[in-house]
């Protein structure tokens, strides 16, 4: 994919909230690129027993269907969408 191709596709923010556990980030790798999207940034911070993940991410398919992914992985507790300066939240348990 060109990098033109690439610009064009629309970008999106979440912040993903995850019990730390063996894997754990590598299974939410592995679902972003599974669901066709691709990360262009990511950080991500060790709170306690919590990552705090922040995911700029572009991708021509739905994000809500991502979310809903992401929001099925045992090992996530809250994933924010961040859209134009606002932030939707969802949380699991």
């Amino acid at each position: 994919m060109s990098a033109q191709a690439q610009t064009a596709l629309p970008r999106y923010t979440l912040n993903c909230r995850m019990n730390q556990e063996a894997a754990a980030l590598e299974r939410l790798c592995q679902v972003v690129r599974v669901r066709g999207f691709q990360i262009s940034r990511m950080s991500m911070e060790s709170a306690d027993e919590h990552l705090d993940i922040a995911l700029t991410l572009s991708g021509s398919r739905p994000i809500a269907m991502l979310r809903s992914q992401l929001e099925k992985l045992h090992t996530v507790v809250d994933v924010a969408l961040q859209e134009q300066g606002a932030s939707v939240r969802s949380v699991s348990a």
